[in-house]
């Protein structure tokens, strides 16, 4: 196993890195000694991070072990229904607070990200950097709080609609109207369009995550029901 170095972070920012980059994913167990091990420290900061995060939702008991956790269809529609809502908030504060810099920096982004389109990890990547910065610019220290919370829980989820055919393009036409809107200083216009964003790549999740089904009941009817 190879060992992360852990800087001036902390167990808890580590161990949530890895989650959110897929080093673990959903219902993958989670063993102090390894933990410890892999991020080079002693076994106690890690389990006092695994207790936070098991206190936040983001892992969960499997008998005596845990595991990160997973979100039913419930959750998932709960999670996106609070994401629309509170970037949407951050469109329109972004509008009308966000300095002549920041709206540079997200023109910047979708330029550099168009040449992601064919690379879903690294565009996903490049989507989250996208959305901090609107965060960022809506100078609300409040309002970027709540959506850390709610991107902690986006990193439960499996896949990326992003590696969908043909959402990437759309997905970057969508920002590029959301940016159009905040370079305008038009908080309403932005605030529908971040919202009509957060719905497609919804709509696209559930789409995808349907067919998945469907699939793996045609290919596993028989295996599933022993």
């Amino acid at each position: 196993m190879s060992v992360i170095k852990p800087s001036h972070r902390d167990a808890y920012d580590l161990i949530l890195e890895a989650i959110d980059t897929g080093l673990y994913r959903p219902g993958d167990r989670l063993v102090e000694s390894d933990l410890a091990e892999r991020f080079g420290m002693s076994r106690t900061p890690i389990r006092e991070a695994l207790q936070r995060l098991e206190t936040q939702s983001l892992l969960t008991r499997d008998g005596r072990s845990l595991i990160v956790a997973s979100l039913d269809h419930n959750q998932l529609a709960e999670l996106y229904i609070v994401r629309a809502e509170l970037e949407g908030l951050a469109a329109r504060l972004a509008a009308q607070h966000g300095t002549t810099e920041e709206i540079r920096v997200l023109r910047d982004m979708l330029a550099a990200d168009k040449a992601l389109i064919h690379d879903p990890n690294a565009l996903s990547r490049a989507n989250r950097r996208f959305h901090k910065q609107i965060h960022l610019a809506s100078h609300n220290r409040y309002l970027v709080q709540q959506l850390d919370l709610v991107h902690r829980s986006m990193a439960l989820l499996a896949s990326t609609s992003l590696a969908v055919h043909g959402r990437g393009e759309t997905a970057l036409a969508e920002h590029a109207d959301i940016v159009a809107a905040i370079a305008a200083r038009d908080g309403a216009r932005a605030e529908a369009a971040l919202k009509t964003h957060i719905s497609q790549a919804f709509v696209t999740r559930l789409k995808n995550d349907a067919r998945d089904l469907g699939d793996a009941g045609f290919s596993g009817g028989l295996d599933a029901a022993e």
